[in-house]
């Protein structure tokens, strides 16, 4: 029997009703609402450029790249921000502008998701980050010209945003080892060792957990778990390339979970492949769903992360906004993989 189609668990194809997004203020532009998925956007006169300077790659000049998209006839206010918890505040009061670019990593992008969310502009990205997993799920490149090239063509996608107690996320939201990971990573790790970061950040958080008991809750099912870490995933791609499940997709108006059930965290070593080819719902050991709400709570307070970031804790309530935000994608590539 698979995990997914345990007693007192939902298939992954059993997905709920989806819920639309919370009415946004009048002053808002919520785009996701009678837009096309995929359409072409005429770029504003005016933009707004936020760059992290403690992303990895955020020390790099990008000047020619900033040219290059104002040669598009694009005028650019450039925000350099050091303090992550301030970018929200900066897109929301930048309201003479429909279109945010931010330049950093996936940290970054979730953070300025927060003010994406109240201004209604559409996100832009230049991947300047160390997974920079939100990009790979979408198709853009990790070059910058080329990534600034999507950018000024103008094709846009309206994707879903998951959210955890309130705090939105692209890629993925978790507790248990990603609350170790997170802990464990640090800037200048990542500045120089890029991906390997996460590997050796990752060998040290397993040394570190221990399994906990948890409670699952989608409507009206609620199941035990003792687990190492529970997962939910609202794109494809998180943790540097790995997979949330076979057809997972950023547009599909769904959330994937997993539950890994194994009594020793340096069991996962020998699971890693599974994960990278989003192929861990068919070992016994991993307890998988998907739906668009679920409740997980803890004995124990325990840390929640989104998009490798500590946002919050247990107990945690995850949803999905279908549609809410409009990000510009390369033409001809599917947020979500064929069915």
């Amino acid at each position: 029997m698979s995990p997914s189609q345990r007693p007192g668990w939902s298939s992954p194809d059993a997905a709920g009703e989806i819920q639309s997004p919370p009415v946004r203020p009048a002053t808002d532009r919520t785009l996701s609402e009678a837009a096309p998925s995929e359409r072409q956007h005429v770029l504003n006169k005016r933009g707004l450029v936020i760059v992290n300077p403690h992303a990895r790659r955020g020390r790099e000049s990008i000047d020619g790249i900033l040219d290059h998209i104002r040669a598009r006839g694009l005028e650019l206010d450039v925000a350099l921000i050091g303090e992550p918890s301030r970018i929200p505040d900066v897109i929301a009061a930048a309201s003479d502008t429909d279109s945010v670019i931010v330049c950093g990593g996936d940290g970054t992008l979730s953070t300025a998701l927060r003010g994406v969310l109240r201004s209604g502009a559409t996100l832009g990205v230049l991947p300047m980050g160390t997974a920079n997993d939100l990009a790979l799920t979408l198709g853009i490149p990790a070059d910058l010209k080329a990534a600034a090239d999507v950018i000024v063509a103008g094709r846009t996608r309206s994707i879903d945003v998951g959210t955890v107690n309130g705090h939105p996320f692209f890629n993925v939201a978790s507790l248990g080892i990603s609350g170790k990971l997170a802990a464990n990573l640090c800037g200048d790790g990542k500045r120089r060792w890029g991906r390997l970061s996460y590997v050796l950040a990752t060998l040290r958080a397993l040394v570190q957990s221990r399994p906990f008991s948890a409670q699952i809750t989608e409507g009206e099912t609620t199941t035990r778990a003792r687990s190492l870490q529970i997962a939910v995933g609202n794109g494809r791609h998180y943790g540097g390339g790995n997979v949330v499940a076979p057809d997972a997709g950023i547009d599909d108006g769904r959330i994937d979970l997993y539950s890994l059930e194994v009594d020793s965290a340096w069991k996962l070593v020998l699971m890693a492949p599974y994960f990278r080819a989003g192929q861990h719902g068919c070992l016994n050991s991993v307890r998988t769903a998907r739906g668009t709400a679920f409740d997980v709570s803890t004995r124990k307070r325990r840390t929640v992360t989104a998009d490798g970031e500590r946002v919050t804790h247990t107990p945690a309530r995850f949803r999905i906004l279908p549609g809410a935000v409009r990000i510009y994608a390369p033409h001809g590539i599917a947020a979500s993989p064929p069915r």
